[in-house]
């Protein structure tokens, strides 16, 4: 009798915290329906402002705007080439169109930023271009995350997005930095049209296998790849935001890609294969074509050296020079490529045409101290290993001493595993170096590929592959070598400025086509 007591006095005890529960659950229910309607009220009324700003623009203006979201257009690298090549065809194409840039970049003014394109890139633009100065810039620096960067980098994007739109309300708008969080803002809740240049994507499946599989890397500290915990939540978090990722970029109307590489990432995460197109990047490869691959005098030269190896002479021995171009950054991997360098050294010997014949340089730049330190331990790398005096270190050199170096220069070497494109290995191309890129990434798909069925370069992924590679390159015969510099140079010409505007005037037709209606 007991025992059905306390069974009763249970039951009555669920019921009544069911009864709590329900009273609790139906006024959270009507208030999530108020809040509710409330935000789309109030995004609808955004809306509606942010249109009638635009409608009002139109009119003073009489005719159509495309704004350009770049905040860092005045760094000048190939990304800004991207920007001010897209303007300048854009500009040719569509006369009654206004332009305008959105930029964080501060102690500048419009001028400067387009005095600096001409004279780093040999852009200049056929009309006026507005720039819309962005104070919030800090919201997407790295430097301001130093944990969780992805997220709080595309969450400070959105705030700076918005600031964007509240300064200036376009009828077009193009992310051409790699920002798609901004997107659903400007297509939203500005009632514009997107389009999206990608040149990396935020995250991808790679990163995922990364810290799947625990290896260290640049963005995979140690002590998170040795925890499996932290390791399991790092996925877990990378999946959530490739999901919002994805989400994010598929608002997009017309996407173009910078490689074959981000194009399959890219249709993985934002799943919109119809507005999906690769588009090459422009690569400045003039200035490199103009130099002739050869002459009578360097052909005799290569003969006479020939007759001295013969004669086991060292007087005159060919100095082959080895060439890296990237800024000083972790991916970049440069210390695969000292590690490389030393074990061609060793197989070298310092027999006729040894290891006194090899130097290797590295060109880049240093964006700041960190990039600085970075140097200086690539440099206590090279004393260890005993190669210094082998080793040259180039910093922010100007453009005519880089050409002359790759010019020079026998093997172009780049080392980044899964480099988006390769604008760096292009131009190493066009300059008559016989290649030898990462076997991953943009070279692998689109770069470092047989032209007309001949080769163009190699391919390597260790240590021991690339001092192979190299000796087989230092090895090859004059004219072998000779050979495949003209199929390099001659497969770049589908990289230059003329083909970048003509695939992206085709992409963007479809989107200005409505502009002007």
């Amino acid at each position: 009798m007991g025992h059905d007591n306390h069974h009763h006095h249970l039951s009555l005890c669920f019921c009544d915290l069911m009864r709590l529960l329900w009273s609790l659950l139906v006024p959270c229910l009507y208030l999530s329906l108020i809040l509710t309607l409330v935000l789309l009220l109030l995004l609808l009324g955004v809306r509606m402002w942010l249109q009638g700003r635009r409608k009002a623009r139109r009119a003073q203006d009489d005719g159509p705007a495309v704004a350009f979201f770049h905040p860092y257009c005045n760094a000048g690298g190939g990304g800004e080439r991207v920007l001010w090549c897209s303007l300048r065809a854009l500009m040719h194409r569509y006369p009654g169109v206004s332009f305008v840039v959105y930029t964080g970049d501060q102690g500048v003014t419009g001028e400067q930023i387009l005095e600096g394109a001409r004279q780093r890139f040999h852009i200049t633009l056929p009309r006026s271009v507005t720039f819309v100065f962005l104070r919030h810039h800090v919201l997407v620096e790295a430097s301001s995350y130093p944990h969780f960067t992805l997220l709080g980098q595309s969450a400070g994007s959105m705030f700076l997005g918005w600031e964007a739109l509240t300064a200036f309300v376009p009828d077009l708008y193009v992310d051409s930095m790699g920002y798609a969080f901004t997107l659903p803002i400007f297509r939203y809740l500005g009632g514009c049209k997107v389009a999206s240049y990608v040149h990396y994507p935020t995250v991808s499946t790679d990163m995922l296998s990364v810290v799947r599989e625990r290896n260290p890397g640049f963005n995979n500290a140690d002590f998170i790849s040795r925890n499996p915990i932290l390791s399991a939540l790092k996925v877990v978090y990378y999946c959530c935001f490739a999901l919002l990722y994805g989400l994010a970029g598929s608002c997009s109307d017309v996407i173009m890609v910078n490689s074959t590489w981000t194009l399959g990432h890219i249709l993985a995460l934002w799943r919109s294969p119809s507005r999906t197109s690769i588009v090459y990047p422009p690569c400045d490869i003039r200035a490199f074509l103009d130099v002739p691959l050869e002459d009578e005098d360097e052909m005799e030269g290569w003969e006479e050296l020939g007759r001295e190896e013969e004669d086991g002479g060292r007087g005159d021995r060919k100095r082959h020079s080895i060439v890296s171009v990237g800024q000083f950054r972790p991916e970049k991997d440069h210390q695969l490529q000292i590690r490389a360098f030393r074990k061609l050294l060793d197989r070298k010997g310092d027999g006729p045409g040894g290891r006194e014949s090899l130097r290797l340089v590295l060109i880049g730049g240093c964006r700041n101290q960190e990039d600085e330190e970075r140097v200086l331990m690539l440099r206590g790398l090279c004393q260890e290993l005993g190669i210094a005096d082998y080793v040259e270190f180039k910093l922010n050199i100007p453009f005519e001493e880089l050409k002359r170096e790759l010019v020079d220069a026998t093997i172009g070497l780049h080392t980044m595993w899964n480099e988006h494109f390769g604008i760096g290995v292009v131009e190493c191309m066009a300059a008559g170096t016989i290649i030898l890129a990462h076997k991953s990434g943009g070279p692998k798909l689109d770069i470092v590929v047989p032209y007309e069925g001949r080769q163009t370069g190699f391919l390597a992924d260790s240590e021991d592959s690339y001092a192979a590679a190299m000796e087989t390159i230092l090895s090859l015969p004059p004219t072998a070598r000779l050979e495949m510099r003209r199929n390099a140079r001659d497969s770049v010409e589908r990289f230059s400025d003329q083909e970048f505007e003509s695939c992206f005037l085709a992409a963007m037709e479809p989107l200005m086509g409505t502009l002007e209606r």
